[in-house]
């Protein structure tokens, strides 16, 4: 049976969209991918991101910042027309959202707003949580789609809050990685040994999702990117610089200890390495 389903093309290959692009590709509706660094051995792969967009019904962005996504946008935008839609799912500050979802429009493709969370374990198993902000009609058209990467897509409201609840939930995970290294740290310097602390901190009521999986990681030494440090430096930076959050004062801290974990080095790796600042 032919499948009629919309196919799809993902520009950015990057941790979690080549995670998608697979699963878009085991589900038989991968039109095309594209990366800036190039991967030809990838399945669909093509050489422009202009022709992904051309072979596309949906389109659907994950790359680093907003410069990356208007470069990409720049690209795609003669093979953008009112066949087309736009899902840009890169983390970015409401005002470039504002830019993108406009400059989209004006070509006559649709646009939504679709931020994620979960990191590479989550992407692997299709745990993705996609953040949505944009028209009802678009988003409920576009779940069959969604559905085969993610297992919740969240209606935020406009492309505004979609992007400005991103951050918050990305400054929420930071913070508590921070916490998370200092409260360990005194422990360590306590001579409290890894055991006793994981049986502890196992029966806090702090005992998060994000500590089960960021644990091992400082447990063990291990700080293979799921998320990295320059990653989440830049979504810091983007939320420090909208103008409502200017008095938030653990943004700021917690800016200033990513921007000093890049500097050290550390870019590439989890931002679980946090701990390393005081390790």
């Amino acid at each position: 049976m032919m499948n009629t389903s919309p196919s799809v093309g993902v520009l950015g290959l990057g941790i979690i969209g080549s995670i998608w692009a697979r699963h878009y590709h085991a589900a038989g509706i991968l039109a095309g991918a594209w990366n800036r660094t190039a991967q030809p051995d990838f399945p669909q792969w093509q050489d422009t991101a202009t022709i992904v967009a051309k072979n596309a019904d949906i389109i659907q962005i994950a790359v680093a910042d907003p410069a990356a996504v208007q470069s990409v946008l720049d690209a795609i935008a003669p093979a953008l027309d009112s066949t087309k839609t736009v899902v840009q799912s890169s983390t970015i500050d409401p005002e470039s959202s504002d830019r993108f979802r406009t400059a989209v429009i004006a070509t006559g493709a649709r646009y939504l707003e679709c931020p994620f969370t979960g990191s590479k374990p989550a992407a692997e198993a299709k745990q993705t949580v996609f953040y949505q902000g944009g028209d009802d009609g678009l988003i409920a058209e576009l779940e069959p789609v969604l559905s085969l990467v993610s297992a919740h897509r969240i209606r935020i409201g406009d492309h505004r809050q979609a992007c400005a609840l991103k951050l918050a939930m990305n400054l929420n995970v930071s913070a508590q990685m921070q916490g998370f290294s200092e409260a360990l740290t005194i422990c360590r310097r306590a001579g409290i040994g890894n055991e006793v602390f994981q049986n502890a901190i196992e029966r806090n009521s702090t005992y998060s999702g994000l500590l089960q999986l960021k644990w091992p990681q400082v447990r063990d030494d291990d700080y293979s990117p799921f998320f990295s440090i320059k990653h989440m430096h830049k979504d810091m930076r983007l939320a420090e610089n909208m103008p409502e959050v200017s008095d938030l004062q653990l943004l700021a801290l917690v800016r200033e200890r990513l921007a000093t974990a890049e500097a050290n080095g550390l870019g590439d790796e989890d931002f679980a390495a946090l701990f390393k600042l005081l390790g």
